[in-house]
C-alpha cells in the first residue's frame, strides 16, 4: 500500500434544500460528511491513492457511508459497530450563515479504538492524515489517533494534521493541549488563524506553529487565501474569486489538494496553487464531498497548471 491513510468518523448528512429557517424547508437530501473521508475522496478525485478507516453502525446510514466512500475511489475500511451511525442536520439560515446540528454522542464512529488500526497498512502509507475532530469524540478515539501517529512516525511515514477545532465537541481549554501535542508530532499542519491561536501566539501563526516541529505549516484563511511556511520558506496565495453556493467542505478540499500534489511530488508553490483551486471549487457546488473536483475541472476554474 502507498498513498494517503486517514481515519475518523463519517456521518449521515440530512441537508435542507434551499435557504431559510429549517421549519420552512421544502425538502431534504441525504448524503454523507466527515472531514477525513472528505480529504480521502478529494485526494482520490485528483488522482492519488487513499484509504479511509472508520466505524459505522448496522443501519442504512452506515451502509450508505461505506458504499459511497468506496464508490468515490477510496479504499474503504469500514468497521461495523453495534452502535448507531451518527447524523448531522444542516440548513442555511441565510445566504451567509449555515447551521449544523450533530447527533453523534455514543455513535459507532465515536467508538473508534486503537485495536481497529491496521498496523501494516499504516506503516506502508506515504502520508497519514488526521484531524483534531477525532480526539474530541471519545477517549478511545483519541487513543486511536495518537497510536496511529506514533506508529506512522516510527515507520518514517509523513504525518499530516488539520487542527479542525470543533467548539461543539470540546472547550478551548480542553482542546488546546491535545491539539498542541498532535501538532508537535506532525510533519505537516493545517490550521486557521483562530485555530492556531488555541495554543500558539497569534502574531505570526505560521512561524509559531513551525516552532512546535512541523516542517510544513499552512494557515488557511478562507476568502483571504493562505500563508505557508514550508521548509523555512514563506509563501502566500490569494483566494480565487468564485460564486459561493455552499461554503461547507472548502477546508477539506484545500487539504486534499495540497496532499494530492505532495503525493505526486509537486513543489511547494504548486501544492498551494492546487489547494487554493480545490477549496474554491468546493464552495461552488453543494455538499461536503460529492462535487470534489478532478484535475481538468481545477484547471478550468483557475487556469493554473494543476494537471499532474
Amino acid at each position: 500500500m502507498s498513498g494517503l491513510f486517514t481515519l475518523g468518523e463519517t456521518l449521515g448528512l440530512v441537508a435542507a434544500n434551499g435557504i431559510g429557517p429549517l421549519g420552512h424547508a421544502q425538502g431534504f437530501s441525504f448524503g454523507i460528511g466527515g472531514a477525513e473521508s472528505n480529504v480521502a475522496i478529494g485526494v482520490a478525485r485528483l488522482g492519488g491513492e487513499s484509504t479511509w478507516l472508520g466505524r459505522v453502525g448496522p443501519d442504512a446510514a452506515g451502509t450508505l457511508i461505506a458504499s459511497r466512500i468506496a464508490a468515490m475511489g477510496v479504499r474503504t475500511l469500514a468497521v461495523t459497530d453495534e452502535a448507531f451511525t451518527g447524523l448531522m442536520v444542516r440548513h442555511r439560515r441565510s445566504g451567509e450563515f449555515t447551521q449544523v446540528d450533530y447527533h453523534r454522542a455514543g455513535s459507532a464512529g465515536s467508538r473508534l479504538a486503537p485495536a481497529d488500526l491496521p498496523a501494516a497498512e499504516l506503516t506502508g502509507a506515504t502520508i497519514l492524515h488526521v484531524t483534531g475532530i477525532t480526539p474530541a469524540l471519545s477517549e478511545t478515539a483519541r487513543a486511536a489517533v495518537f497510536q496511529a501517529v506514533e506508529t506512522a512516525r516510527a515507520a518514517g511515514v509523513t504525518v499530516s494534521i488539520d487542527v479542525n477545532y470543533r467548539a461543539k465537541l470540546w472547550s478551548r481549554f480542553d482542546a488546546g493541549p491535545v491539539l498542541r501535542d498532535l501538532v508537535a508530532r506532525a510533519d505537516i499542519v493545517f490550521a486557521s488563524p483562530e485555530e492556531a491561536a488555541l495554543f500558539v501566539p497569534a502574531d505570526d501563526a505560521p512561524a509559531e506553529l513551525a516552532k512546535l516541529g512541523p516542517a510544513e505549516v499552512i494557515v488557511k484563511d478562507g476568502g483571504r487565501g493562505c500563508v505557508a511556511l514550508i521548509e523555512g520558506v514563506r509563501l502566500t496565495r490569494p483566494a480565487l474569486p468564485v460564486t459561493v453556493v455552499d461554503p461547507v467542505g472548502a477546508g477539506d478540499a484545500f487539504v486534499a489538494g495540497y496532499l494530492a500534489d505532495r503525493l505526486a511530488g509537486a513543489p511547494a508553490d504548486a501544492r498551494l496553487t492546487t489547494a487554493i483551486a480545490a477549496g474554491a471549487f468546493a464552495v461552488t457546488v453543494p455538499g461536503d464531498c460529492e462535487g470534489a473536483p478532478n484535475r481538468a475541472e481545477l484547471a478550468a476554474l483557475s487556469g493554473a497548471d494543476v494537471q499532474r
